[in-house]
């Protein structure tokens, strides 16, 4: 088949590079405008957009999907089908009717369970033992198309966001490509979402990041590894806010909400039920260091406590 790809970040590349490399012909890739990055915020182009002109392809970067000159480019592109990771823009029904076979999203969950922009912070938040990737065609329902294939994961206690989104993509990039064959070849018959089961799976704020420690350890770690790599978990200390990588929960004797309490070589945070051991500790304007260091360098007083408003 004839494809037209369309993805924005780096998740996408993975997915990118199997259909890239599958017996498809890849004609052109879709992906959202360059935008602005870094201190001097220079317009820089999306990691999807970088490797697609490295291989050698028409790279289009509509301001919206619904725009008539983006819509007039990927027709005359012809694809038969058009395989989406994360690209990031709601899709119209005059677009969407534009491929033969449609666009086939693949969505980091097990359909209908996690629907939105942040599935994966969503498991792993929610304690989910087990996870996965769907592919599905979109219709304008969120996440809500007929689905085709999946792949299971296991979610494992230490996993982070990032650690489990990492997997997903490589493991889906090949169900994408299968779902692609078997579309094509007519193997595969899409098969409507069943109603029950479904949950929803909004993006993640800043403002949902910061750590209650009056919630259970199990909470708190929880919350942290869901938020890590992003938006990245925070706390407070004396009002200045610090990002915090993944706690570990751990048996010692209960301290009182937030309260830290430091050894040589741990720092230990109360929470609702036990202490949890905190990990790596950025604060503003300071390179991210592990909490025993950060410790040592901020002179903490007994009955020190994390929490509170931000000056």
């Amino acid at each position: 088949m004839r494809v037209v790809f369309a993805g924005t970040p780096e998740v996408a590349l993975p997915a990118l590079e199997a259909v890239a490399a599958s017996r498809h012909d890849l004609v052109g890739v879709v992906t959202r405008p360059d935008a602005p990055a870094g201190r001097g915020r220079r317009l820089v182009a999306s990691p999807v957009a970088q490797r697609a002109e490295e291989l050698g392809l028409p790279v289009l970067r509509p301001e919206h999907p619904r725009d008539p000159d983006f819509q007039a480019a990927l027709r005359a592109l012809a694809p038969d089908c058009c395989p989406v990771v994360a690209y990031g823009a709601l899709l119209p029904t005059s677009a969407l009717e534009i491929p033969v076979h449609g666009w086939i999203n693949l969505h980091f969950s097990v359909l209908p369970a996690w629907r939105g922009a942040a599935p994966v912070q969503h498991a792993v938040w929610a304690g989910d033992e087990v996870t996965g990737a769907t592919t599905f065609r979109i219709v304008r329902e969120l996440d809500a198309g007929p689905t085709y294939g999946l792949m299971t994961q296991t979610v494992r206690p230490d996993d982070t966001a990032g650690d489990l989104l990492a997997r997903l993509a490589e493991g889906g990039s090949q169900l994408l490509v299968q779902t692609l064959d078997g579309i094509e070849d007519g193997s595969l018959e899409a098969r409507e979402q069943p109603t029950d089961g479904v949950s929803l799976a909004p993006k993640i704020t800043t403002a949902d990041a910061e750590v209650d420690w009056s919630e259970p350890a199990v909470a708190v770690d929880r919350r942290v590894r869901a938020c890590t790599p992003f938006p990245g978990a925070w706390s407070t200390l004396a009002g200045e806010r610090i990002k915090l990588g993944p706690v570990r929960p751990v048996g010692r004797a209960r301290l009182e909400p937030g309260v830290l309490e430091t050894t040589k070589n741990d720092v230990f945070v109360g929470t609702g039920t036990g202490p949890v051991r905190l990990g790596r500790v950025k604060a503003f304007g300071k390179k991210e260091m592990a909490a025993a260091d950060w410790a040592r360098g901020v002179r903490l007083e007994p009955g020190t406590r994390l929490g509170g408003p931000v000056a």
